[in-house]
């Protein structure tokens, strides 16, 4: 049976019917009876009487009536109606949902009552009151372990509803910090689904918790590092143990290419781990996690974003996700691993957009600093800090193989200098020292072009 929740159009009968009945459910045509016997009707379904007539039959139970599953897909759409919403929450509809949610083993039905409360939610009034239910919050963070992609994806939303509502945000962290096993189950999705939708939305609900509560961070950074730890290798096949970075890494293959935006929000969750010292050591303690965060950024830089004959628009579509990309990389050169994939970076400074944020930057100086302006300017300060923390790790050996490969030129070396001078100073003084001793005529033709440099040494 097709599972899309779109569902048909009301009848222009039974609409007329409702106007002229008088019992219209505020400004809209929907009919208050008529609500009030699909209501009914799921009460039934989820009744004791009917789950005992129904217990030898499991089939049954794991499939909706046609008929019924198209009235209840209507409820859905209503839903989107605050009138429509604000009268299921007088008629105490979260209750029967919470009901059929804790009772019913049939997805379809599950996935319906779930996203007519993802609608219900998107109003504030309904939304607190739906947070201060606490055997529904329950109930809900219960459907984290469904094992039913489209359940799963409209848990996912309503969770990232109530986590963008101020007033019930931290109801939310709090529930979701005092029961574990959503890590596990969080984990799960991003490590092991295919399904794109799903993956986006978890990413969200991810990112939004990290940017919310830092403590929840470490506690997630913590908990895969204890069960590496505890895991007994021999049983291992027996008991996954999920560490959050690989997960991330994992679901962000999975939409690198079909959902440019979801990679966005897996690139941001990395670069939230990375503000704390736990998420930084989480990447780079294990040689296996810090590679394959490596070889995936590098491999974005280098072959998808800010390609030379790209043209400025593309530039400002990535700027985000650069930025993201470009801090994690900075923070995996700060943290001074001596790891092979590190010597990719003196190829990799030399792919950054520093010309090309700085012209665009240039451009808007006559004008008013725009939002946009403003993100570019964050990418360009990124991209430097990163770029600095690159040369620190330049060897002679990886500055010699940079000039034969090409790497290194006048005009690149110009380039990274006009966007570190005059904050990173020392940085780029080291840099000559060493140059000087490979290229002493490019040395000194980078002196003559930045005076202050040739003063100072």
């Amino acid at each position: 049976m097709d599972r899309n929740p779109s569902p048909p159009p009301p009848s222009r009968d039974e609409d007329e019917e409702a106007a002229a009945g008088g019992d219209c459910i505020g400004s809209t045509v929907y009919s208050k009876h008529w609500l009030f016997g699909v209501l009914s009707g799921l009460i039934q379904m989820v009744s004791p009487e009917n789950a005992k007539s129904s217990s030898d039959d499991e089939e049954q139970q794991m499939e909706l009536d046609e008929e019924m599953e198209n009235e209840i897909c209507r409820v859905w759409d209503m839903s989107m109606d605050e009138d429509v919403a604000l009268f299921l929450q007088e008629f105490n509809a979260p209750d029967i949902f919470m009901g059929v949610l804790a009772k019913s083993r049939c997805p379809r039905l599950r996935e319906i009552c779930v996203g007519i409360l993802g609608n219900m939610a998107c109003f504030q009034e309904i939304c607190v009151s739906i947070s201060s239910d606490k055997n529904l919050g329950q109930v809900l963070l219960h459907c984290l372990h469904d094992s039913d992609p489209p359940t799963l994806l409209e848990t996912s939303r309503l969770l990232l509803t109530c986590l963008s509502q101020t007033e019930v945000a931290s109801v939310w962290v709090e529930r979701i910090r005092d029961n574990p096993a959503i890590y596990d189950s969080i984990c799960f999705i991003m490590s092991s689904s295919t399904n794109v939708d799903l993956l986006v939305k978890v990413g969200e609900v991810v990112d939004k918790l990290f940017d919310l509560d830092e403590k929840l961070m470490l506690e997630w950074i913590r908990i895969g590092a204890v069960q590496a730890l505890d895991q007994p290798q021999e049983d291992s096949e027996q008991q996954p143990v999920f560490r959050i970075v690989p997960c991330v890494l994992e679901a962000a293959k999975q939409v690198r290419s079909e959902n440019p935006e979801g990679l966005d929000v897996y690139m941001h969750v990395l670069q939230l781990l990375t503000t704390v010292d736990e998420g930084i050591q989480a990447i780079v303690q294990c040689p296996d996690t810090g590679k394959d965060t490596w070889n995936l950024l590098f491999d974005l830089v280098c072959h998808e974003f800010c390609q030379s004959d790209d043209p400025p628009i593309i530039l400002q579509e990535q700027k985000t996700v650069l930025a993201s990309v470009f801090s994690v990389l900075s923070a995996i050169c700060a943290s001074q691993t001596e790891q092979e994939y590190l010597k990719k970076g003196k190829e990799h400074c030399q792919k950054k957009p520093e010309n090309s944020v700085e012209s665009n930057t240039e451009e808007t100086k006559k004008s008013d600093l725009t939002q946009e302006d403003f993100h570019l300017k964050i990418l360009k300060d990124i991209s430097c800090e990163f770029l600095s923390n690159i040369f620190q790790v330049l060897t002679k050996e990886t500055v010699t193989q940079g000039l034969k490969e090409g790497q290194l030129s006048k005009q690149k070396c110009s380039c990274a200098f006009e966007n570190l001078l005059p904050f990173y100073s020392p940085v780029v003084e080291d840099f000559l020292k060493i140059l000087r001793e490979v290229d002493k005529t490019l040395a000194g033709n980078l002196e003559e072009s930045f005076p202050s440099l040739k003063i100072q040494t």
